[in-house]
Protein backbone atom coordinates (compact mmCIF):
# COMPACT_ATOMS: atom_id res chain seq x y z
CA UNK A 1 0.00 0.00 0.00
CA UNK A 2 1.02 3.41 -1.06
CA UNK A 3 1.12 6.83 0.94
CA UNK A 4 -1.53 8.18 -1.44
CA UNK A 5 -3.62 4.91 -0.89
CA UNK A 6 -3.15 5.13 2.66
CA UNK A 7 -3.59 9.07 3.31
CA UNK A 8 -7.23 8.39 1.02
CA UNK A 9 -8.21 5.52 3.32
CA UNK A 10 -8.00 7.84 6.44
CA UNK A 11 -9.51 9.88 5.02
CA UNK A 12 -12.65 7.85 3.83
CA UNK A 13 -12.76 6.34 7.27
CA UNK A 14 -12.91 9.76 9.05
CA UNK A 15 -15.83 11.18 6.54
CA UNK A 16 -17.88 7.32 6.99
CA UNK A 17 -17.37 8.63 10.74
CA UNK A 18 -19.39 11.62 10.76
CA UNK A 19 -22.37 11.02 12.62
CA UNK A 20 -24.86 12.70 10.64
CA UNK A 21 -27.82 11.56 12.35
CA UNK A 22 -26.72 12.99 15.82
CA UNK A 23 -25.78 16.10 14.01
CA UNK A 24 -28.74 16.21 11.97
CA UNK A 25 -31.12 15.43 15.00
CA UNK A 26 -29.34 18.38 17.41
CA UNK A 27 -29.88 21.12 14.56
CA UNK A 28 -33.65 19.50 14.50
CA UNK A 29 -34.03 20.31 18.11
CA UNK A 30 -34.41 16.74 19.68
CA UNK A 31 -31.07 17.27 21.01
CA UNK A 32 -28.93 14.11 21.61
CA UNK A 33 -30.33 10.99 20.09
CA UNK A 34 -28.08 8.46 22.02
CA UNK A 35 -30.43 9.12 25.01
CA UNK A 36 -33.57 9.14 23.02
CA UNK A 37 -35.66 6.45 21.20
CA UNK A 38 -33.32 3.20 20.84
CA UNK A 39 -30.20 4.98 21.84
CA UNK A 40 -28.98 4.24 18.18
CA UNK A 41 -27.50 7.03 15.59
CA UNK A 42 -28.92 6.26 12.67
CA UNK A 43 -31.59 7.82 10.44
CA UNK A 44 -34.74 5.22 11.87
CA UNK A 45 -34.18 6.35 14.97
CA UNK A 46 -33.57 10.11 14.05
CA UNK A 47 -37.18 9.75 12.32
CA UNK A 48 -38.77 8.53 15.15
CA UNK A 49 -37.08 11.06 17.58
CA UNK A 50 -36.82 14.45 15.19
CA UNK A 51 -39.36 13.74 12.51
CA UNK A 52 -39.80 12.40 8.95
CA UNK A 53 -37.88 15.37 7.58
CA UNK A 54 -34.98 14.81 9.67
CA UNK A 55 -34.73 11.13 9.39
CA UNK A 56 -35.23 11.53 5.76
CA UNK A 57 -31.80 14.17 5.65
CA UNK A 58 -30.21 11.93 8.11
CA UNK A 59 -30.86 8.31 5.77
CA UNK A 60 -29.78 10.68 2.72
CA UNK A 61 -26.30 11.88 4.01
CA UNK A 62 -25.16 8.37 5.42
CA UNK A 63 -25.89 6.73 2.19
CA UNK A 64 -24.11 9.78 0.71
CA UNK A 65 -21.09 9.06 2.70
CA UNK A 66 -20.60 5.73 0.99
CA UNK A 67 -21.73 6.55 -1.95
CA UNK A 68 -19.09 9.58 -2.46
CA UNK A 69 -16.19 7.28 -0.88
CA UNK A 70 -16.92 4.75 -3.95
CA UNK A 71 -17.51 7.43 -6.25
CA UNK A 72 -13.76 9.32 -5.65
CA UNK A 73 -11.76 6.17 -5.50
CA UNK A 74 -13.55 4.94 -8.84
CA UNK A 75 -12.26 8.26 -10.39
CA UNK A 76 -9.02 7.80 -8.69
CA UNK A 77 -8.25 4.47 -8.99
CA UNK A 78 -10.89 2.41 -11.13
CA UNK A 79 -13.72 0.43 -10.78
CA UNK A 80 -11.75 -2.73 -10.52
CA UNK A 81 -9.15 -1.51 -7.97
CA UNK A 82 -8.67 -2.88 -4.48
CA UNK A 83 -8.54 0.49 -3.29
CA UNK A 84 -12.25 1.10 -4.34
CA UNK A 85 -13.63 -2.04 -2.65
CA UNK A 86 -11.46 -0.82 0.41
CA UNK A 87 -13.36 2.58 0.25
CA UNK A 88 -16.60 1.01 0.58
CA UNK A 89 -15.63 -1.06 3.34
CA UNK A 90 -13.70 1.57 5.11
CA UNK A 91 -16.80 4.10 4.83
CA UNK A 92 -18.94 1.66 6.60
CA UNK A 93 -16.39 0.71 8.93
CA UNK A 94 -16.30 4.31 9.64
CA UNK A 95 -20.18 4.50 10.57
CA UNK A 96 -20.02 1.36 12.43
CA UNK A 97 -16.71 2.51 14.89
CA UNK A 98 -16.90 6.32 14.45
CA UNK A 99 -13.43 7.93 16.47
CA UNK A 100 -15.75 10.89 17.17
CA UNK A 101 -17.90 9.20 19.48
CA UNK A 102 -15.46 6.85 21.05
CA UNK A 103 -16.14 4.06 18.49
CA UNK A 104 -19.48 3.43 19.09
CA UNK A 105 -22.04 3.96 15.58
CA UNK A 106 -24.85 2.78 14.02
CA UNK A 107 -25.56 -0.51 11.79
CA UNK A 108 -24.48 0.71 8.93
CA UNK A 109 -27.40 -0.23 6.24
CA UNK A 110 -27.77 3.34 4.54
CA UNK A 111 -23.59 3.65 4.15
CA UNK A 112 -23.11 0.17 2.95
CA UNK A 113 -25.74 0.48 0.32
CA UNK A 114 -24.53 3.87 -0.95
CA UNK A 115 -21.44 2.37 -1.71
CA UNK A 116 -22.35 -0.39 -3.15
CA UNK A 117 -24.84 1.05 -5.48
CA UNK A 118 -22.19 3.33 -6.81
CA UNK A 119 -19.64 0.75 -6.93
CA UNK A 120 -21.50 -2.66 -8.13
CA UNK A 121 -24.58 -0.57 -9.62
CA UNK A 122 -26.37 -3.85 -10.46
CA UNK A 123 -26.34 -5.98 -7.23
CA UNK A 124 -26.47 -2.71 -5.29
CA UNK A 125 -29.54 -1.95 -7.36
CA UNK A 126 -30.94 -5.35 -6.37
CA UNK A 127 -30.53 -5.16 -2.43
CA UNK A 128 -31.84 -2.00 -2.55
CA UNK A 129 -34.92 -3.39 -4.44
CA UNK A 130 -34.75 -6.21 -2.10
CA UNK A 131 -34.91 -4.10 1.09
CA UNK A 132 -38.06 -1.68 0.02
CA UNK A 133 -39.82 -5.08 -0.93
CA UNK A 134 -39.20 -7.05 1.81
CA UNK A 135 -40.17 -3.62 4.36
CA UNK A 136 -43.29 -3.30 2.18
CA UNK A 137 -44.24 -7.09 2.47
CA UNK A 138 -43.33 -7.56 6.00
CA UNK A 139 -42.78 -4.28 7.84
CA UNK A 140 -39.60 -5.68 9.75
CA UNK A 141 -36.64 -3.36 9.35
CA UNK A 142 -33.96 -5.27 10.42
CA UNK A 143 -35.30 -8.26 8.31
CA UNK A 144 -35.59 -6.39 5.42
CA UNK A 145 -32.13 -5.37 5.58
CA UNK A 146 -31.09 -8.60 6.42
CA UNK A 147 -32.72 -9.68 3.27
CA UNK A 148 -30.75 -7.40 1.34
CA UNK A 149 -27.35 -7.72 2.25
CA UNK A 150 -28.24 -11.70 1.83
CA UNK A 151 -28.65 -10.84 -1.66
CA UNK A 152 -25.33 -8.75 -2.21
CA UNK A 153 -22.81 -11.29 -1.93
CA UNK A 154 -25.00 -14.13 -3.53
CA UNK A 155 -25.81 -11.14 -6.98
CA UNK A 156 -22.51 -10.90 -7.13
CA UNK A 157 -21.46 -14.24 -8.80
CA UNK A 158 -23.73 -13.82 -11.57
CA UNK A 159 -24.71 -9.96 -12.00
CA UNK A 160 -21.11 -8.37 -13.61
CA UNK A 161 -19.39 -6.57 -10.94
CA UNK A 162 -15.28 -5.97 -9.85
CA UNK A 163 -13.16 -8.82 -9.04
CA UNK A 164 -13.33 -8.32 -5.24
CA UNK A 165 -16.47 -7.35 -4.92
CA UNK A 166 -17.74 -10.74 -3.69
CA UNK A 167 -15.27 -10.55 -1.03
CA UNK A 168 -16.23 -6.71 -0.12
CA UNK A 169 -20.02 -7.88 -0.19
CA UNK A 170 -19.40 -10.88 2.25
CA UNK A 171 -17.38 -8.44 4.74
CA UNK A 172 -20.03 -6.19 4.67
CA UNK A 173 -22.65 -8.47 4.81
CA UNK A 174 -20.84 -10.36 8.21
CA UNK A 175 -20.64 -7.29 9.98
CA UNK A 176 -24.49 -6.23 9.47
CA UNK A 177 -24.96 -9.52 10.61
CA UNK A 178 -23.36 -9.30 13.52
CA UNK A 179 -24.51 -5.68 14.21
CA UNK A 180 -28.23 -6.75 13.60
CA UNK A 181 -27.07 -9.72 16.36
CA UNK A 182 -29.37 -8.51 18.87
CA UNK A 183 -32.28 -7.99 16.12
CA UNK A 184 -31.59 -11.22 14.52
CA UNK A 185 -32.44 -12.54 18.54
CA UNK A 186 -35.83 -11.05 18.33
CA UNK A 187 -36.81 -12.16 14.89
CA UNK A 188 -36.19 -15.96 16.26
CA UNK A 189 -38.53 -15.54 19.55
CA UNK A 190 -40.81 -13.32 17.10
CA UNK A 191 -41.09 -10.08 19.29
CA UNK A 192 -38.92 -7.86 16.60
CA UNK A 193 -41.05 -4.93 16.16
CA UNK A 194 -42.40 -4.07 12.71
CA UNK A 195 -41.71 -0.84 10.91
CA UNK A 196 -43.83 2.43 12.71
CA UNK A 197 -44.10 0.64 15.78
CA UNK A 198 -43.27 3.75 18.86
CA UNK A 199 -40.68 1.50 20.55
CA UNK A 200 -39.35 -0.10 17.84
CA UNK A 201 -35.36 -0.81 18.61
CA UNK A 202 -34.70 -1.50 14.35
CA UNK A 203 -32.74 0.39 13.28
CA UNK A 204 -31.95 1.19 8.99
CA UNK A 205 -28.35 2.67 9.02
Amino acid sequence: MNSTSLVFLIVVYLVGAIPFGLIVARFAGAGDIRTQGSGNIGATNVLRVAGRKAGALALFLDMTKGALAAAVAMLWFGQDSWQAAAAVVVAFFGHLYPVYLKFKGGKGVAVALGGLLVWTPWPGLLMILTWLGMARLVRISSLSALSAFVIGPVATFWIPAPPLAPLAHGVIALLIFWRHRANIQRLLQGTEPRIGKKNSATELP
